[in-house]
């Protein structure tokens, strides 16, 4: 079996639903109708955004998109007809622990939506639940080998949440956590899912501060003549100085191909779009104006 990816992916994800949902919208429980159209509506801002981009000079055989099914389903469509990578999550939204979003008929969906990569969101840390984390690792395995079996490609965001005495061995500061402990946990989380016969083609990997850290994290993940699969670089949420960080030290790293940033580029635009404080049209081009930003400090860093 052959994995990994070849190029480069700079990829918008706006595949969020439950913090859509909630903290966007203030929307608790199950949604109408039109509480639905109104989230489908405030993600095409953003793939307006990201078309504006691509228009813009963002390379387009890079230029990707990571979207939900349920609110992004006709993006998703609309977005392959136009030739771009698309990536769509397989994962429940905002469970501690990876489920299927649509339990036994995952492979269906996945087929119907025939997006470029399967996505899943994973919290594993390898000094965790044990029991959760075996539980875990079980079914990544399922759909590692239902994916290469099928000829899809597959993509792990790999979250390493701290633990209460980790984070506590460094008094709760999470950048010293961040810095000191999380480089090392990566690694092992990759070791023990691989060995898991986990194999994704792309790993998203949450931003390392050193670029030591970073080579050590594409050795990881190219251990054992896996010299094809990539490593992104996503954005957590984080303000943009500490983004353009992690986008200039991973970008000088061969095998770092790209990044994940999401909230970074659109949740601002989105929140003044929502509150009348700029038109939708200024929205767009904010969310445009900022994923080219990332796209021009990766690429920069390629070369630098």
């Amino acid at each position: 079996m052959t994995i990994g990816f070849d190029g480069r992916l700079y990829i918008l994800p706006f595949d969020q639903r439950e913090s859509f949902q909630t903290k966007l919208f203030g929307w608790k429980g199950t949604l109408n109708a039109g509480q639905t159209a109104e989230i489908a509506a405030a993600k095409q801002v953003i793939y307006d955004g990201f078309q504006a981009a691509v228009a813009g000079g963002a390379p387009k055989e890079y230029a990707a998109i990571l979207v939900d099914e349920q609110f992004g389903a006709a993006i998703l469509r609309d977005a392959a007809s136009r030739g771009y990578i698309t990536a769509c999550p397989a994962e429940k939204s905002g469970q501690k622990e990876f489920a299927f979003e649509y339990g036994q008929e995952f492979a269906r969906h996945i087929e119907s939506l025939d997006a470029t990569f399967c996505k899943v969101l994973v919290r594993y840390n390898p000094d965790g639940h044990k029991a959760r984390n075996r539980r875990q690792a079980g079914r990544l395995k399922r759909l590692s080998d239902y994916l290469h079996g099928s000829d899809r490609l597959f993509m792990i965001e790999l979250l390493v949440p701290p633990e209460p005495a980790q984070i506590e061995r460094f008094h709760g500061q999470k950048e010293a956590y961040e810095l000191q402990l999380l480089p090392d946990l990566q690694l092992r989380a990759f070791q023990e899912l691989q060995g898991a016969g986990v194999e994704p083609d792309v790993w998203k990997i949450e931003g390392l501060d050193r670029r030591e850290d970073c080579l050590n994290a594409v050795a990881g993940v190219r251990r054992d003549g896996r010299d094809r699969v990539g490593c992104i670089i996503l954005g957590g949420g984080e303000d943009e100085q500490k983004v353009r960080k992690w986008l200039a030290t991973a970008a000088s790293v061969p095998g770092f191909i790209g990044f994940a940033v999401g909230r970074t580029t659109f949740w601002d635009a989105l929140v003044d779009w929502r509150a009348h404080r700029v038109t939708r049209e200024a929205a767009v081009a904010e969310i445009g104006r900022r994923y080219l930003e990332w796209v021009d400090i990766f690429e920069k860093g390629q070369t630098s």
